[in-house]
């Protein structure tokens, strides 16, 4: 494609993922009994919690990572985070936000012709696989 040619893709980001940590040991238990829209999963030793602005899941560790799946951009991913922490802070624990991180970027494109998969795996070892 050509600079200025109509034909440009449209990428479209579905779901970033980010990480950060709180600094601090969060009672998982604490968590799901006060705090809202939350799914106690004790056997796998996290909570999930969903916000409904911006949309994002958290898986929550009592060691105080957590990871946020969902966000649309990386901005809404920060901002997703942020709030996250501020329900935390809410709920009695001290929280510190550090070490936010993206970790993955989806994103889907239609593309203006078939792509031959075989063919193109075999033509582009190793970085296809």
């Amino acid at each position: 494609m050509e600079p200025g040619n109509d034909d440009a893709l449209d990428i479209i980001i579905t779901n970033v993922v980010a990480t950060f940590r709180v600094r601090c040991h969060l009672n998982l238990r604490t968590i799901a009994l006060e705090g809202t829209n939350v799914i106690y999963k004790p056997e796998i030793g996290k909570v999930l919690m969903k916000l409904r602005k911006p949309k994002i899941t958290a898986s929550i560790w009592s060691s105080g990572k957590i990871i946020c799946t969902g966000a649309t951009s990386e901005d809404d991913a920060k901002l997703g985070a942020r709030r996250l922490a501020r329900v935390l802070q809410k709920l009695g624990f001290k929280v510190r936000f550090s070490a936010f991180k993206v970790v993955n970027v989806l994103a889907v494109c239609s593309m203006p012709f078939g792509i031959q998969l075989v063919d193109f795996t075999i033509k582009n070892r190793p970085i296809a696989r």
